[in-house]
C-alpha cells in the first residue's frame, strides 16, 4: 500500500449578512464568511490538503471563483467532487487531522456533528476524522473576529 500526506489552510474574512458554515454545518452567529461559494474553511483546507497529497493542484484549480456554477456552492459538494478526483489516480482517504481558528462561536459542542458530516461526505469511519477548535488569544484578524482559519493534514492510500 502506497501512502501520501497532504497538508492545507485556508481563511476566509467575518462580514455581516452572511451564513456561517464550518465542517458541513450551519452556525447560529452574527457575521457569516466572505467567498465564492459557502466559504467553509474547514471544508476548504481539508480539499486542498487532499489534492496536495495526491499531487493535483489545489481547490482554486479545480473549484475557481470565476466559475458562476461555483457561486455559493454547498462546500460538501467540492469535498465530494475532490474524494472522487483523488480515486481517479486510484486514492482514499485515510485519516484527516484539522483544526479551526475562531474566537466565536464557540465549536467544541459541535465538533461530534462536523465529524459525522464530514465521513458521510467522504465515506470514511467518524473516527478517522479528528477536529479540533482554538484561538489566538485575542491576537490578529483571528483575535479581533475578522476571520476564522482552518489547517488540515491528511494522510491518503493506495491500495
Amino acid at each position: 500500500m502506497k501512502i501520501r500526506v497532504g497538508f492545507g489552510y485556508d481563511v476566509h474574512q467575518l462580514v455581516p449578512n452572511r451564513e456561517l458554515w464550518l465542517g458541513g454545518i450551519k452556525f447560529e452567529h452574527e457575521l457569516g464568511l466572505l467567498g465564492h461559494s459557502d466559504a467553509d474553511v474547514l471544508i476548504h483546507a481539508i480539499c486542498d490538503a487532499l489534492l496536495g497529497a495526491a499531487n493535483m493542484r489545489d481547490i482554486g484549480y479545480h473549484f475557481p471563483d470565476t466559475a458562476s456554477e461555483f457561486k455559493n456552492v454547498d462546500s460538501k459538494i467540492l469535498l465530494a467532487k475532490t474524494v472522487e478526483l483523488i480515486g481517479t489516480k486510484g486514492y482514499s482517504v485515510g485519516n484527516i487531522d484539522a483544526t479551526v481558528c475562531a474566537e466565536r462561536p464557540k465549536l467544541k459542542a459541535r465538533i461530534p456533528e462536523m465529524q459525522q458530516v464530514l465521513a458521510e461526505v467522504m465515506h470514511v469511519d467518524v473516527d478517522d476524522i479528528s477536529i479540533k477548535a482554538t484561538t489566538t488569544e485575542k491576537l490578529g484578524f483571528t483575535g479581533r473576529e475578522e476571520g476564522i482559519s482552518a489547517y488540515a493534514t491528511v494522510l491518503i492510500e493506495k491500495k
